[in-house]
């Protein structure tokens, strides 16, 4: 069975270029501007026509909200933020990571000292009991993840030597591969939005996800069709197994490897056995001259593995596996869902290469609100990341404070969807899964406007799919088919 989770698409040799640097933390002013490659990702329509700045027609995102394109430049962001957001503070890191560890040390001696055959002998209690210390767990993991995250954006500190020595050691305590992540998500930073370049979370063209479904492109305007548990499915996949998946396959990640430098890309497609993925150092994710921090990432992973090895065999496998491998997944979880909704939503633009800059694609992320979990053991990841696009080196215990100086200059291009708090958060995975299964041009669209493609949906929600031929026109398809 094929998950919409899991993206295939046809790889052209039309160069791209990657990232120039090890360090996630360039400015947006060294940002690459929108690549030079014609081709288009759907079969929707024809780019052919001449691109013509202005020239845009009606763009309606998947609600029938008028769309409006960002007209605002990085050095307006820059300047609207107060000069103290900037600062790093080690310090101030260290006494985070030090309180998400005594969280984790705390929660595993009460559960391990108290919530015993002794001192609690029903084993259903004593069950839930454990279960609720894996959820925990798991929550206080995704922070200390969220801060080795900060260390990749070289946000924990001045120092880039400690910055990637702090990272280092907290994802591989967490099973990441901090290196080969470091530089594969600074390449999602530089080109979010991007139909072509961006890594992590590109959309399905209406011709992939048709051919998904075993439908033609066509019979997509046609076809309404609820699928609870189809959109089930593709959830329970997705957070389970989504982050395995973009580890060893890049999946959901861009998929023509062909336009990377020195050749590593040729043949290449996502997918398993085809060596696109987080782990070798010959990956196409990958420069040559990265390859070496691939190695130390796998070091990493085995030194952690190592150690998990020897304290199962010591102290049993049930055992490891309720206290590290079940909030190991918890953590995976958490990662997933928010990375999915800070990307996925009915208002978010995506952009073909010729249409799309840094500032466009950087406008094209949503901060949402997770309450206390979100603002406090999470470090605030969710709501402020729309900030975090545009400058991430700011620490994240500056980040309200930036967010709340951006927003003016953003105006209506700023988007948030903080109803129902941490209930909300969570109803949005359903929400977006529903809505939001491929993307295309807006049906009124024209010039640079046909560049710019929302998401539409099969289950009959929001904007509909654009017909794409006459009933005449279909009808004669079928005929041709048959003959």
């Amino acid at each position: 069975m094929y998950f919409s989770y899991i993206q295939i698409r046809t790889v052209t040799s039309e160069s791209t270029p990657s990232s120039s640097s090890n360090s996630v933390a360039a400015s947006p002013f060294d940002s690459p501007v929108q690549s030079p490659s014609q081709t288009s990702l759907s079969s929707l329509t024809s780019f052919d026509e001449p691109i013509v700045k202005n020239a845009r027609g009606v763009l309606l995102d998947t609600y029938g909200n008028e769309f409006e394109i960002p007209d605002f430049t990085i050095k307006d962001i820059r300047d609207a933020i107060p000069k103290h957001c900037f600062v790093r503070s080690p310090a101030r890191g260290f006494a985070y990571i030090a309180r998400d560890i005594v969280c984790l040390a705390t929660t595993f001696y009460i559960f391990h000292n108290y919530v015993t055959p002794e001192t609690v002998p029903s084993f259903p209690v004593r069950a839930a009991l454990w279960g609720l210390y894996t959820f925990i767990q798991g929550l206080f993991g995704t922070g200390l993840w969220v801060i080795a995250h900060e260390c990749g954006h070289q946000s924990f500190s001045p120092s880039k030597r400690l910055n990637d020595t702090v990272g280092w050691v907290i994802h591989s305590s967490l099973l990441v591969p901090y290196f080969s992540w470091k530089i594969s998500h600074g390449k999602h930073h530089k080109a979010t939005g991007h139909l072509e370049r961006d890594m992590v979370f590109v959309p399905l063209s209406r011709s992939v996800y048709a051919s998904a479904v075993g439908r033609m492109a066509h019979e997509l305007s046609e076809l309404v069709e609820e699928t609870p548990i189809y959109t089930a499915t593709h959830l329970i996949y997705q957070q389970l197994f989504g982050w395995f998946g973009y580890l060893l396959m890049n999946v959901t990640g861009h998929n023509y490897h062909g336009k990377q430098p020195e050749g590593k890309g040729k043949g290449k497609s996502n997918g398993w056995g085809n060596g696109v993925n987080h782990f070798f150092p010959s990956s196409p994710l990958y420069e040559r001259k990265d390859e070496h921090l691939i190695l130390l990432s796998d070091l990493g992973l085995a030194i952690t593995a190592t150690i998990l090895f020897t304290i199962g065999k010591t102290f049993g496998w049930t055992n490891m596996f309720v206290w590290y491998f079940i909030p190991y997944l918890w953590v995976n979880h958490w990662l997933v869902a928010i990375t999915y909704l800070q990307h996925t939503d009915p208002s978010l633009p995506h952009y073909t290469p010729e249409t799309w800059t840094f500032t466009r694609g950087a406008a094209a992320t949503i901060d949402r609100e997770f309450g206390f979990i979100g603002r406090h053991l999470f470090h605030g990841i969710i709501e402020t990341h729309v900030l975090h696009h545009y400058i991430s080196t700011i620490p994240f215990y500056n980040a309200d404070e930036a967010s709340e100086a951006i927003k003016p200059v953003m105006g209506k291009h700023y988007r948030s969807d903080i109803a129902g708090g941490s209930l909300g958060f969570l109803s949005a995975l359903w929400r977006s899964a529903r809505w939001c299964q491929w993307v295309e041009p807006s049906k009124d669209s024209k010039g640079e406007g046909r560049g710019v493609l929302f998401f539409r949906n099969r289950n009959g929600l929001g904007v509909p799919p654009t017909e794409l031929a006459s009933p005449q026109e279909k009808k004669s398809m079928i005929v041709g088919a048959d003959e």
